[in-house]
């Protein structure tokens, strides 16, 4: 199968179920929104040996925030709610609360399942801090230097997949950059998902195990160029440069539509090929396959 020149490889993304949360965070204006964006997101691609991947779903203008102000909705993932109940706090209060006039709220109102928040972060008010209760949401206002920190005391946690993903193969470095933009921009605009590595691209895909005994995951061998002929190889004859685009979301649909988005996208002159990483099916229980996604059967 081939779009617009580019071979659409038949093969299938493989994710896995996820437990996830959504913060609404929002600020005096974009320059501090970012700022905080940049720290909370920080180090967050990949739970491989990151605490939890976080990124953002979509900015939210006054009209669509809590508090009348510019803002963002923040998507993070975790293996657990343990997990997440660990890292969001800690995230949260190191990133988020120290960045000037931010304020957080949940994302998730609606869902059952909830975790501590505010609830944790509270004791560094110091016996300062003081509880608002509204629409049976309970908030905490921390004094710091600015006013005050607002919180929601906890968070609902929902169920969502993380590791979709495209592995693009192209002719030169240009090629390659030009299209991964293409790739996340598009997938950008997909409500429910993020990309978490750097710019939404990984340069260093893995696969699962090593030679070396204490590591989970190493590099993907298939696809680095400057392996060939010393491993078995994935690329195509005239790809020099891979690069994946991983994608997380708050459902398999959401994936699939982002995936979707991004093969569409990264489609053109320099692109050889479309591919995307898995394990032969037998570590998640998601599988995107490529070509059923852009609505021809395998």
């Amino acid at each position: 199968m081939e779009l617009r020149g580019t071979k659409i490889l038949d093969t299938f993304a493989e994710a896995f179920d996820m437990r996830y949360v959504k913060l609404l965070l929002t600020a005096h204006d974009d320059y501090w929104l970012q700022a905080a964006i940049r720290e909370y997101t920080g180090y967050s691609s990949s739970v491989i040996a990151c605490d939890a991947e976080a990124g953002v779903e979509a900015y939210l203008d006054s009209s669509e925030t809590p508090d009348g102000r510019c803002g963002a909705s923040l998507l993070t993932f975790g293996f657990s709610k343990k997990s997440l109940a660990q890292a969001v706090p800690n995230r949260t209060g190191q990133c988020l609360m120290t960045c000037p006039t931010t304020a957080v709220f949940d994302g998730l109102t609606e869902s059952e399942e909830r975790m501590p928040l505010g609830k944790h972060i509270r004791y560094f008010g110091d016996g300062f801090q003081k509880s608002k209760k509204l629409f049976d949401r309970r908030y905490w206002r921390i004094p710091v230097m600015d006013g005050e920190f607002l919180v929601e005391d906890r968070l609902g946690v929902g169920r969502g997949v993380a590791g979709g993903n495209i592995i693009l193969q192209a002719v030169d470095l240009d090629s390659a950059l030009a299209a991964a933009r293409r790739g996340t921009d598009a997938v950008a605009k997909i409500a429910g998902v993020i990309t978490p590595f750097p710019g939404g691209v990984a340069r260093s895909g893995s696969k699962v195990g090593s030679v070396y005994k204490q590591l989970p995951a190493s590099t993907a061998d298939a696809y680095c160029p400057t392996l060939r002929g010393r491993a078995e190889t994935e690329l195509l004859e005239a790809c020099n440069y891979a690069l994946e685009i991983v994608i997380d979301g708050v459902t398999p649909e959401a994936v699939g539509l982002a995936m979707s988005a991004a093969i569409e996208a990264v489609a053109g002159e320099g692109v050889v090929a479309i591919g995307a990483g898995n394990y032969g099916g037998k570590l998640g229980k998601h599988q995107f396959a490529l070509q059923e996604l852009l609505g021809e059967k395998t």
